[in-house]
């Protein structure tokens, strides 16, 4: 818009774990920095030191919600917001939904009247506990919700929870990915306990994808927790009536860790299955371009699926990704690699017919890598922004407006 901007982004909880909200937040504020906008970051308990412009308003609990452990904020004192807003002049304020009244409903109803508020719904409740908790707040936040100028959602799930929380249809701006092996990684590899790449990265993209001198590479990458469904993708290949040789990697560490061991050892396969662990994320694009096959079959309770978005921009052979509400939005256009992880036996008469198939891995990477295209951090930034302008103008226009 060639305006700098003063923008503050939102969270309730910290940035020190790299889960999937948090990498949205991360790699929107760098991306809005090197454009020369004038970022902060506003958030909860934090440790992190390399942030710039980082204000944290106050301490977080460890709370159990969709599936997920996650910290909720204890309340922000008042006199600390009003600070905030005093000293810094937000030409917008870009808050995380769904929101916790204790931090960022604060921080909303003290913003001023000149600040724009926008808002971007990042969750898609998998229980009906979460969906009444989302639809409680939504009533009690009836009020403060008026004061928002715009609210987008992340995907076409999340524009579901909005229309049922808050009875609005909403536009959709996607999670923005750093693709090409970009230096995400950095913001990523802060906090210890991701999951989400594989040891021996760079031995798996030595050979060729879909190469007939070696057995086919299947690949999971991602935390090692009941919702992500690597039970069930080693069920699935346990039962998969697949001709060629295959490996599986199952990239990643979690509670599950011991209990996938054993299931291995149990169905006879334990040659064939490795655990890496934990690789740095810079070895991400590694480990993808050397599968020929990148199985990511969560069950449920994903807003969006940043890591599909990696794997459709890296992967050496073909994604598939399980059909839940979240994962279509970033598969959209090719259905035909969803796949339902609870039912076995289809899911691995799904797997043996790519195993067999190299011509149709290959031919799967194009319309792969042009659909990881549509959320590339800097479309997404670009389409953030325009967002923003139309806030801040109907903010401006409607301060101005006689009352």
């Amino acid at each position: 818009m060639g305006t700098v901007l003063r923008i503050g982004l939102v969270i309730d909880d910290g940035l020190d774990k790299p889960d999937g909200v948090q990498q949205i937040v991360l790699t929107l504020g760098r991306r809005l920095a090197e454009l020369g906008h004038e970022v902060h970051y506003v958030t909860s308990t934090t440790e992190r030191t390399d942030l710039p412009n980082l204000h944290v308003l106050g301490r977080t609990v460890s709370v159990r919600f969709n599936g997920n452990r996650l910290r909720s904020p204890l309340p922000a004192r008042r006199a600390d917001v009003r600070r905030l807003l005093a000293d810094v002049p937000f030409d917008v304020l870009h808050v995380t939904m769904p929101y916790s009244p204790l931090l960022a409903g604060r921080v909303v109803s003290a913003a001023s009247p000149r600040t724009a508020v926008v808002g971007q719904f990042v969750i898609y409740p998998q229980d009906r506990l979460t969906r009444w908790g989302i639809r409680a707040l939504g009533l009690a936040e009836r009020r403060r919700l008026r004061r928002f100028d715009a609210i987008t959602a992340l995907s076409e799930a999340a524009r579901e929870s909005v229309r049922e929380a808050y009875g609005r249809d909403v536009p959709i701006i996607g999670g923005p990915v750093e693709l090409g092996g970009a230096a995400a990684g950095g913001d990523a590899a802060a906090g210890g306990d991701a999951a989400t790449a594989g040891a021996g990265a760079g031995s798996a993209a030595d050979a060729p994808s879909g190469a007939d001198d070696r057995p086919v590479r299947i690949v999971f990458l991602g935390r090692l927790v009941e919702r992500k469904g690597p039970r069930e993708l080693l069920a699935a290949v346990a039962a998969m009536p697949a001709t060629r040789p295959w490996t599986l990697t199952l990239a990643g560490r979690g509670p599950l860790l011991d209990e996938l061991r054993d299931r291995a050892r149990g169905a006879g396969i334990a040659d064939r299955v490795d655990f890496p662990g934990f690789v740095a994320e810079e070895d991400k694009a590694a480990l993808l371009a050397g599968a020929d096959v990148v199985a990511l079959p969560s069950t449920g309770g994903e807003s969006f699926g940043m890591s599909v978005v990696e794997a459709l921009a890296d992967a050496g052979g073909v994604v598939l990704a399980g059909d839940n509400p979240g994962y279509r939005t970033p598969m959209a256009g090719l259905e035909d690699q969803l796949v339902d992880p609870r039912d076995t036996a289809a899911f691995a008469r799904t797997l043996a017919r790519w195993v067999d198939d190299p011509a149709a891995r290959a031919a799967a990477r194009a319309p792969q890598r042009a659909g990881a295209q549509r959320f590339e951090a800097g479309e997404i930034t670009a389409q953030t922004l325009a967002w923003y302008e139309q806030a801040i103008a109907t903010r401006r226009a409607n301060a101005r407006a006689p009352r």
